[in-house]
């Protein structure tokens, strides 16, 4: 095959892959990208802590908790926020409140003082999932949302390779300088967010003198989410591989820091993660997007949970970036998967409560995983803390073969959406999907 004809056949690949989407998801796509291209708390915080303040991995660990923690309490209160005052609306607040906070936390020396800043910047970071996750369920149509969530995927990890390395070496001279870089890009994303993207949130069909309210739209609260057996139990494994992905920002730099190895060395391993993302996505979701999702979801499993098990062999940047490359490929495949599975488990006017509550699982893994990375590294030695994901992954496997069997059948495409804020059709109460 000549050279002339591979890229002719890329071409077509990538325009296959990004036609057909709205206007407005690109603008909620470049704001994810802009968003990414700052991010250095999540990666940094246990090195600069450790390194850079001097505090001890424990306390990074309670560090990082409590940004978990503060994802955990805007998680529910977000998706309400995204349903209630709408999409637009929620994004705003969380963007404005991120950059300010992140601003913060760079000027902070006081362990008290940092510990409740991170608090607050894992609350406000957190709080723009919800909507943004539910916007785009919003805008694009079904037969398109693998497609989309992976190519939104896809700007995380453009954003996080080209940041990564960078933000590496600007943590060599000044970790101030990190912190003020993310607080400005995530400003411009709420600019971008102004200016560009208008509501989405769906209209609920209201009582008027010719009748009452479509009985097909029933009212959906949290206690809905939570009598939800079949979502509930998607939220439930989501946490099993969250465990297990965010060892790669808290249990991996603690290791290699341990071990003897920089800031720098751990930001170009990690990239690796970003890079293969950026140059994998889009061609695997070609491939996957009409797959059997269990398998999928299964197969994701194991690669996460062996991937990270392997790297208690690692002892050289050669063999951590091989682990690596492992469990990246079951972020690929894993991400579009189950965020469609989420959309296609969810309500149509609950889709931020959903969103939340499944945000939440992630939230939460935020943090419980510093603290068991942290005790059983202190405890036991990082080989343990490998083998133990690659338990939860094999758990993780067998409960989504077991969930997904007789799975309800994908909902028929939404009318055609040539404005964001038109009134599709209702969608099955999610009693009816979970069935």
């Amino acid at each position: 095959m000549s050279v002339a004809s591979s890229v002719a056949g890329l071409r077509r690949g990538v325009r296959a892959s990004v036609s057909g989407l709205p206007r407005e998801f690109w603008w909620l796509w470049a704001s994810t990208l802009v968003n990414r291209l700052g991010a250095f708390v999540a990666t940094f915080m246990a090195l600069y802590l450790t390194l850079e303040r001097g505090y001890s991995p424990a306390y990074a660990g309670l560090v990082a908790s409590l940004h978990g923690l503060g994802g955990v309490v805007s998680s529910l209160a977000a998706g309400v926020m995204a349903d209630r005052l709408g999409r637009r609306p929620t994004l705003l607040i969380a963007q404005t409140a991120t950059a300010v906070s992140v601003a913060l936390l760079g000027f902070m020396h006081h362990p008290v003082a940092i510990a409740g800043v991170a608090f607050l910047v894992g609350m406000a970071s957190n709080a723009s999932r919800p909507a943004v996750q539910a916007m785009m369920a919003d805008i694009v149509r079904p037969e398109d949302r693998v497609r989309a969530f992976s190519l939104n995927y896809w700007a995380i990890n453009l954003g996080f390779a080209i940041s990564a390395t960078g933000a590496g070496f600007i943590a060599e001279y000044s970790y101030l300088a990190g912190f003020l870089g993310e607080a400005a890009m995530t400003l411009f994303c709420a600019v971008i967010i102004f200016i560009k993207l208008p509501e989405s949130r769906p209209e609920r069909a209201k009582a008027t003198a010719a009748g009452p309210a479509d009985p097909a739209e029933p009212e959906v609260s949290l206690g809905t989410v939570v009598r939800d057996g079949r979502f509930m139990s998607v939220v439930g494994l989501s946490f099993l591989i969250s465990l297990i992905f965010m060892q790669a920002y808290v249990g991996l730099p603690l290791a290699m820091g341990a071990e003897g190895f920089s800031s720098s060395d751990f930001g170009t391993v990690i990239a690796i993660n970003g890079v293969l993302i950026v140059v994998l996505q889009i061609p695997v979701t070609r491939f996957i997007q009409h797959r059997d999702a269990r398998r999928l979801l299964i197969l994701s499993s194991l690669l996460a949970g062996y991937g990270f098990g392997l790297t208690a062999f690692a002892g050289s940047l050669a063999v951590y970036a091989l682990t690596i490359c492992v469990w990246t490929l079951a972020e690929i495949v894993n991400a579009p998967t189950q965020t469609s599975l989420v959309v296609r488990l969810s309500p149509l006017h609950g889709r931020g409560r959903y969103q939340g509550m499944y945000i939440l699982s992630w939230s939460v893994a935020a943090l419980v995983a510093p603290l068991m990375s942290g005790f059983m590294i202190g405890r036991y030695g990082a080989e343990w803390l490998w083998g133990l994901c690659a338990v939860l992954g094999t758990v993780a496997g067998l409960g989504y073969w077991l969930l997904m069997r007789n799975l309800p059948a994908e909902d028929a495409p939404d009318p055609p959406e040539d404005a964001p804020g038109r009134e599709p059709q209702a969608a099955a109460p999610a009693a009816e999907k979970a069935a």
